[in-house]
């Protein structure tokens, strides 16, 4: 699955706090582990490492061996967090995880305690943690800084100089991945991350934990739920991964979904015709964006956004309608006047990628490369994307090149676990039926795959991680879950239970000049995919 936008757009915003540094003298904080179920391995120190955003925010880092084969050879560092239960009695650990892979998960675990009501929190330790390679987890992986520094060759690989050019870019990040980390890039996978989870479980001292993740967290999340079954006592997750097509087809799957989200979006700029003057049909507004996309492609805007660079920035609106319109107000602002202002504001606000993109993606590839078969031979890479470019044009290419370095990894693949079982609490499932980036039929999958487990879909809705965001209906069915373990009466093969989508986003500025379309525009800067 492709990360970019944010693991988890939906939330993405929430959670661009950093976690600030903790000194060497602050003060430990007594874990609420109680003598009987306490760890045999290891204690944990938890210590006050607050934001503004989430000040009751502690910080705690775990060894675990790299090789979870060898546990007595070389060791690294997990990164945790914890909000800390509050309530008289405690329901136990909830560890939570927003995706990627590559996510950081230190910040998700203050905004799970925030969002969700105050009496569920309250029984729980909400534990997020930076997975192995990932934030402030050691070793951090970052195998080439600037790979996506503008402007780069153009992803429609027209000619064959185009089609070189980008193949080497991916050759050599791999090749670097592999000079810089190539002693830890064969046990940074999922199944290594599954072993973490259950090695944070051991060190909480807590006979079973309850977890919810999002996007490729529901993949981590299925697979730990299958090795080991018995330490799972209650599972949400959003958003859901098809645990049968991990991970070349699932890409491919992704393009197609992509392009559907895309017209979306321009169906809605056409019915917002008053305000962005890009006309009523979308056919003809589409024809206007691949446009835009080739007149960037031969003279970068503002010489800084290409083609490639405007397919980053506009990807962002495939996760989370919400964006729609910061990006259809530079997508007007460019096409009425060829103002490149606005379109620039509009990929740093959603495209750039910066060190702790660097990061994300280098911990995403090694997963992606090492979890599973990718075929080395170019030609089916050739085949493959023409074949899906040509019902897919929005995003197909893009997301090639952004996968491309599988071909040559230089670490061999593992052959993905089986995913199911039979021996579980309830699952419950949350998914929107219009995800672009894990379509629902992956929902469906994992619900057959997994005994007893229950999906809840947002009929109609398209955004990528659908609790925790707005939509009260399936915010209720999280927390009456975590509260309770009660899933919705099974029905069969359909959904469990249905939500209606959330509205569509209104538009939020008037037609005017370019500075008034940049000047909404500036006010997402800070936010980083």
């Amino acid at each position: 699955m492709k990360k970019r936008a944010a693991a988890l757009c939906g939330i993405a915003v929430a959670l661009t706090g950093t976690l600030t540094a903790l000194p060497h003298s602050a003060t430990a904080i007594p874990s609420t582990t109680t003598a009987a179920n306490a760890p045999t391995a290891t204690t944990l120190r938890w210590k006050a490492c607050g934001t503004g955003r989430y000040p009751k925010l502690q910080c705690a880092s775990l060894d675990v061996p790299l090789d979870h084969t060898d546990p007595d050879g070389r060791r690294i560092t997990l990164a945790l967090s914890r909000i800390p239960h509050t309530a008289k009695s405690s329901q136990g650990p909830l560890l939570v995880n927003p995706g990627g892979p590559g996510g950081s998960g230190l910040s998700l675990a203050g905004h799970v305690a925030r969002e969700l009501p105050a009496e569920v929190a309250a029984q729980y330790d909400v534990i997020g943690f930076d997975p192995r390679g990932v934030g402030k987890s050691e070793p951090t992986l970052d195998c080439l800084p600037g790979h996506f520094d503008p402007v780069r060759p153009a992803s429609v690989p027209d000619t064959p100089a185009v089609e070189e050019a980008n193949t080497e870019r991916a050759r050599a990040f791999a090749r670097a991945c592999g000079v810089k980390h190539g002693d830890v890039l064969p046990y940074i996978d999922t199944l290594s991350t599954v072993r973490d989870v259950e090695a944070v479980r051991a060190a909480l001292g807590a006979p079973q934990i309850s977890y919810l993740g999002y996007s490729y967290g529901t993949y981590l999340g299925s697979v730990y739920a299958t090795q080991y079954p018995q330490r799972v006592r209650r599972m949400a997750l959003d958003s859901v991964v098809d645990p049968d097509e991990v991970w070349y087809e699932a890409n491919l799957g992704q393009d197609t979904a992509f392009q559907a989200r895309h017209h979306a979006f321009l169906a809605w700029i056409a019915r917002h015709d008053a305000v962005y003057g890009l006309g009523t049909d979308p056919a003809r507004i589409e024809e206007a964006w691949y446009a835009m996309r080739t007149a960037v492609t031969r003279e970068p805007a503002g010489g800084t956004v290409g083609g490639a660079e405007l397919e980053d920035t506009f990807l962002p609106g495939a996760y989370f309608d919400g964006y729609w319109p910061y990006l259809a107000e530079a997508f007007a602002a460019y096409t009425e006047r060829q103002d490149p202002d606005v379109l620039v504001a509009a990929y740093e606000a959603f495209g750039t990628v910066d060190a702790k993109g660097d990061n994300g993606y280098s911990a995403y590839t090694a997963v992606q490369c090492r979890d599973a078969w990718w075929t080395r031979d170019w030609d089916d890479w050739r085949a493959d994307n023409r074949r899906t470019h040509a019902k897919a044009p929005f995003s197909t290419w893009n997301n090639a090149w952004y996968n491309a370095p599988c071909a040559h990894w230089p670490t061999a693949p593992l052959v993905p676990p089986d995913v199911g079982t039979d021996d579980l609490p309830p699952v419950l499932l949350l998914q929107a039926t219009d995800d672009g980036a894990t379509p629902v039929a992956g929902a469906y999958a994992l619900r057959r795959a997994l005994g007893g487990s229950r999906l809840v879909v947002e009929e109609g809705g398209g955004n990528h991680g659908v609790t925790l965001s707005g939509n009260a209906c399936l915010d209720r069915h999280l927390s009456d879950y975590l509260a309770t373990g009660r899933v919705p009466d099974g029905s069969g093969t359909g959904a469990d239970a249905v939500c209606a989508r959330l509205p569509e986003p209104a538009p939020r500025a008037p037609r005017g000049s370019a500075a008034a379309r940049g000047a909404a525009l500036h006010g997402l800067l800070g936010f980083r995919g």
